[in-house]
C-alpha cells in the first residue's frame, strides 16, 4: 500500500471519527482492509480463472489490497454462488457470476442454495465468450447444413459434448437442434477441456466450443469451426460463417458472458468503488489487449447494465429452457 493511501485513509478515519464524514463514506474510504476473495466456479487455468486473475492483478494496485482467487467449481457454478450469497456483505468477497448462474440455473434447477435476485447485487460485466458450432478436423461434415442434414437422416447417431449440463454449449446446442428439428445425443462433460481433448483425438465428432478454450486449435484448423454463434463473424476467423448465415436461422445468438457481483448487503459506497476500480481495470491497453488474445471481448457496464443484461437473457433463455424440458437436480 502506499504513502499516500495510507495518509487518505488515516484522513478518512479522522473525519468520521469527528462525525463529519458519514460511517457508510469513511468505510467506502477505507475499504478494502484486508485482502479480497474473488471467488471463481470453475477449475484454475480456463477462461474464467485467467480473466479474474487478469483483472484482479490490474485492480490491486488502485485499491491497495490483494485479490485472492479462489477456485470452486461445480454444480455449474452452484457451489460457488452459494459460498458468495453466505459471505459477509462487506465488499472483501466478489464472485465471477455470468448467463449459466443468473439466467440459465433458475431456470434449470428445482432447488437452487441461492436466490439469483435477493442474494447478489451486481458490480459490472466483464467480458463476453463466443461460441463456435465445430467439428473433429477428419469428419465428413463441411458444413452446419451438413452437420442438419446428417442429424435428421440418422437421428441420434451422431454425439455432440459440452462442458456440462446447463452450460452455454448445451444449452446452445439444444437450441439449435430444436430450431432446425435435428436430432443429437448429448454426451455432457466436466469442463470445456476434455472436450477439446476427445475431438482432438477423433472421439467426439462436433460441440459447441468457446473461442477462448480453443483459440489455438480452431485457429490452426485442428479442429473445424463451421458457424459462430454470434451476431457477426469473428474478425480472428473472418472465413467462419455465422448460424444465421449458415442455416437461415434469423436472430439465433448465444454467447456466454460474465460479470461481477458481491453479497446483496453489501454498502453502496463500497460497491460503487468496486465498479468505479474494476471499470477503469478493463480500459487498461495491457487488459483488453490480453483478453483478445484469449479469446474474449470486453464487456463494459456497470450495475444498471448487468442488470438489463440479465433482464434481456432471461427473456430469452427461460422460455427456450422451458419447452425444451430441461430439469436439473
Amino acid at each position: 500500500m502506499t504513502d499516500a493511501m495510507l495518509s487518505r485513509r488515516a484522513a478518512m478515519a479522522g473525519l468520521a471519527a469527528a462525525g463529519l464524514l458519514p460511517a457508510a463514506a469513511a468505510r467506502a474510504q477505507q475499504y478494502p482492509t484486508r485482502p479480497v476473495r474473488w471467488i471463481v466456479g470453475y477449475p484454475a487455468g480456463g477462461g474464467t480463472d485467467v480473466l479474474a486473475r487478469l483483472l484482479g492483478a490490474a485492480m490491486s494496485p488502485t485499491l491497495g489490497q490483494q485479490m485472492v482467487i479462489e477456485n470452486r467449481p461445480g454444480a455449474a457454478t452452484n457451489l460457488a454462488a452459494g459460498e458468495t450469497a453466505r459471505s459477509e456483505p462487506d465488499g472483501h468477497t466478489v464472485f465471477t457470476a455470468g448467463i449459466e448462474t443468473l439466467v440459465y440455473n433458475p431456470a434449470l434447477y428445482k432447488k437452487l442454495p441461492f436466490d439469483p435476485d435477493k442474494d447478489f447485487r451486481p458490480v459490472g460485466l466483464t467480458a463476453r465468450f463466443h461460441l463456435l458450432l465445430t467439428v473433429k478436423k477428419d469428419s465428413a461434415l463441411t458444413s452446419a447444413r451438413d452437420l442438419v442434414a446428417r442429424a435428421k437422416a440418422s437421428p441420434g447417431t451422431l454425439n455432440y459434448g459440452s462442458p456440462g449440463l446447463g452450460s452455454p454449449h448445451h444449452l446452445a446446442m439444444e437450441r439449435l437442434l430444436k430450431e432446425t428439428g435435428a436430432t443429437l445425443t448429448h454426451v455432457p462433460y466436466r469442463g470445456m477441456a476434455p472436450v477439446i481433448n476427445d475431438m482432438l483425438a477423433g472421439v467426439m465428432e462436433v460441440g459447441f466450443v468457446d473461442f477462448a478454450a480453443g483459440r489455438s486449435v480452431l485457429s490452426d484448423g485442428t479442429l473445424r469451426p463451421i458457424a459462430v454463434a454470434s451476431a457477426t463473424r469473428l474478425a480472428a476467423l473472418p472465413n467462419v460463417p455465422t448460424i444465421i448465415e449458415a442455416l437461415g436461422l434469423t436472430g439465433f445468438e448465444a454467447y456466454a458472458w460474465q460479470g461481477v457481483v458481491v453479497p446483496a448487503r453489501t454498502p453502496d459506497p463500497v460497491v460503487a468503488r468496486l465498479a468505479e476500480v474494476m471499470a477503469a481495470a478493463l480500459k487498461q491497453d495491457q487488459v483488453r489487449q490480453r483478453m483478445v488474445e484469449i479469446g474474449l471481448d470486453p464487456l463494459t457496464g456497470g450495475p444498471a447494465e448487468f442488470n438489463a443484461l440479465m433482464k434481456a437473457d432471461r427473456g430469452v433463455w427461460w422460455p427456450i429452457i422451458q419447452s425444451l424440458g430441461i430439469t436439473l437436480e
